[in-house]
């Protein structure tokens, strides 16, 4: 590639850039977005809980979002940026629930944004751009930070402003805290229950909701439980067990909007329940799971747990499949669909058959042949766990795609 020029005319702060520096910067924003991440847990641990909970997608959004408009903004300095300012806003006031001041976090981004430089530095020698180059970018980068910390500053005082005697606001306060945890900060937690009149439940059960939450009917919530459906990624808190009444309730109150219900587990635990859930939306939203006004987690464990993590699924799939490796596609799959419904049933060859639409000698010569070629793994039965539980995956996925 042909080294970008400085062009004379300098204007506002990200006009120096020509608009092909942007194809240059876009390839590198994932990994930016993982180096940040590292970076400001090390040197600011405050948020390493924030990357461990149930906040993790919200925050690796915003730095997405936070990133990719600079670069949009050098391809076309009219693009729009509404989901960045409001998920920059989310960040501030999450700092005003915290107790915090704003220090870390602008902390945080200029950090960032020395990490994007020395990024563009690298990109500099690579393309043989020149040096006034970079230092228009930084200009313009540093500009660009500016104008995130007037963003979360906005959050960070609307939070304030609402004063300490806002109920609501105390109680949208503890629901951050409960859901951001473990561990929870059981100090602040103890104050604000008090200044609230909520008691913190010995457990609970945590509902997402699919934005916007517009028809959700807050009046028809029990008084306990803790809302907050202006968020990006709306949720509620529902104390104690999950009875009869309260589900009755839920459905009044949810208005149509559509959710999923997390397993009910320990106060301390309610960030695993909001992950959880947050999880299937996602995967109902995939396709992968059955879509319903109401979904409870506690129907779809397994599949949570299968799809936990698709990297891990497709070595462990590769793995125990190996024997298969050697033969041709159409025949590979037809032997992995009848080891899949064979290892997952139990199953005598008829009932087999039946299952997957062919004669019972068919699936005889199928598993036959299976083990031909895996032998004592399939009676093996650490290796037909691990096997059953990757066909199980595969076939979720494979519903997905095929629809």
């Amino acid at each position: 590639m042909t080294a970008i020029t400085h062009p004379q005319n300098l204007g506002e702060p990200l006009d120096p850039l020509p608009r092909e520096f942007a194809e240059l910067m876009r390839p590198e924003i994932p990994g930016l977005i993982k180096e940040i991440g590292v970076e400001v847990q090390r040197t600011y641990p405050v948020y390493a809980h924030l990357f461990a909970g149930p906040h993790v997608d919200a925050i690796r959004q915003g730095v997405e979002q936070a990133l990719t408009a600079f670069v949009e903004r050098v391809a076309n300095p009219t693009a729009k940026s509404a989901l960045r300012d409001d998920l920059l806003r989310k960040f501030g006031r999450v700092e005003a629930y915290e107790g915090r001041d704003l220090d870390s976090l602008q902390g945080a981004y200029r950090l960032g944004a020395r990490i994007a430089l020395r990024r563009a530095k690298y990109i500099g020698r690579t393309y043989n751009l020149s040096p006034t180059l970079i230092l228009a970018f930084a200009d313009a980068l540093f500009a660009y930070v500016d104008e995130l910390e007037a963003l979360s500053r906005e959050g960070y005082l609307a939070v304030q402003a609402r004063g300490v005697s806002d109920t609501a606001a105390l109680r949208r306060q503890l629901l951050h805290l409960v859901v951001a945890g473990p561990p929870l900060p059981q100090g602040a937690i103890a104050e604000l229950c008090r200044e609230a009149g909520w008691e913190l439940p010995a457990e609970c059960a945590l509902v997402a909701l699919r934005p916007p939450a517009a028809d959700l009917v807050p009046p028809a919530l029990d008084r306990d439980v803790l809302a907050d459906p202006t968020l990006p990624q709306p949720h509620l808190l529902v104390p104690g067990p999950l009875t009869g009444e309260r589900l009755a309730m839920l459905e009044a109150a949810l208005g149509g909007t559509p959710a999923v219900i997390g397993p009910t587990v320990p106060s301390a635990q309610a960030a695993h329940s909001l992950r959880w859930a947050r999880r299937l939306l996602q995967l109902i939203d995939e396709g992968v799971v059955p879509d319903a006004p109401v979904v409870h987690c506690d129907e779809h464990l397994t599949t949570l747990w299968l799809l936990s993590d698709p990297a891990l699924t497709d070595h462990l799939a590769s793995r125990e499949l190996a024997p298969l490796d050697s033969l041709s596609g159409s025949r590979r799959e037809r032997l992995i669909e009848t080891l899949r419904v064979h290892v997952s049933t139990r199953a005598p060859a008829e009932q087999v058959g039946e299952l997957l639409g062919v004669h019972a000698q068919t699936v005889r010569y199928r598993l036959r042949n299976l083990d031909h070629h895996f032998g004592d793994r399939l009676h093996d039965p650490e290796h037909r766990f691990a096997l059953e539980a990757a066909l199980r995956a595969l076939h979720l996925r494979a519903a997905k795609q095929s629809d």
